[in-house]
């Protein structure tokens, strides 16, 4: 059984994911609004955290990025419940550090379908993206334990989803990967024309990479995806 934090200042919309999340077996914890629902992040540590971002007090962008800085829920999955659904509401939510984006309103059973997706991912380790041991490939270290990538003699800690990310262009590499076979592989689906989930991931994910090499390691392939070059360029 998953922990699930809740925090959303309509609760209409709090108890419905309750009591659906808890009919699936989940144990949900509810907030109303943004301090409350720091508070309990640290206090409950929960699996996941559902967050709404017009709330009273402090905003979801702002609580997102607190969970991030914070220590010990750096890695928790962040899914963003919100009716901002333009690009640019979704690129300031990735870059707060969320790791999807569910627009309201939305369907019950797309939302048991995000929040099974995101458990999936620190309950269990899909095949397909084999974390379980160091990998090299050309200049690049996968290090799992910390979700770390090691260039040269440079080390630098990613986010869990950073780190999917490279781990499937290190498995692919020479290779292009499109961004619904990241986002199926990842996430658990392929959402139709929700490419720009992908290219903020990866943007972060190249600028930490450039922190410790001044080389150019994952190429966009226009109309096919992203390629993972081993040794730079």
């Amino acid at each position: 059984m998953s922990k699930i934090l809740v925090v959303d200042d309509d609760l209409a919309i709090l108890e419905l994911i309750k009591i659906n999340l808890q009919l699936i077996g989940h144990d949900v914890v509810c907030a109303e609004d943004g301090i409350k629902g720091f508070a309990l992040v640290k206090q409950e540590k929960p699996d996941l955290v559902i967050l709404d971002v017009m709330m009273p007090k402090v905003d979801g962008f702002t609580v997102a990025n607190r969970i991030r800085n914070n220590e010990g829920s750096e890695d928790t999955p962040i899914l963003m419940l919100t009716a901002l659904g333009m690009i640019q509401d979704k690129t300031k939510g990735f870059d707060a550090g969320v790791d999807d984006y569910l627009v309201k309103p939305f369907e019950l059973d797309e939302l048991k379908l995000r929040v099974r997706a995101l458990l999936r991912r620190i309950n269990a380790i899909p095949e397909s993206l084999g974390r379980a041991e160091i990998q090299t490939v050309g200049d690049i270290t996968l290090i799992p334990e910390n979700f770390s990538v090691q260039i040269k003699d440079e080390v630098i800690k990613l986010t869990p989803i950073e780190f999917d990310i490279l781990n499937i262009l290190v498995q692919n590499h020479g290779s292009a990967v499109s961004s619904g076979k990241l986002l199926e592989d990842i996430w658990g689906y392929q959402p139709d024309d929700d490419v720009e989930t992908i290219r903020v991931h990866i943007r972060h994910l190249r600028s930490k990479l450039q922190k410790i090499s001044d080389k150019k390691y994952i190429d966009t392939i226009y109309g096919g995806g992203y390629r993972l070059i081993p040794e730079g360029k």
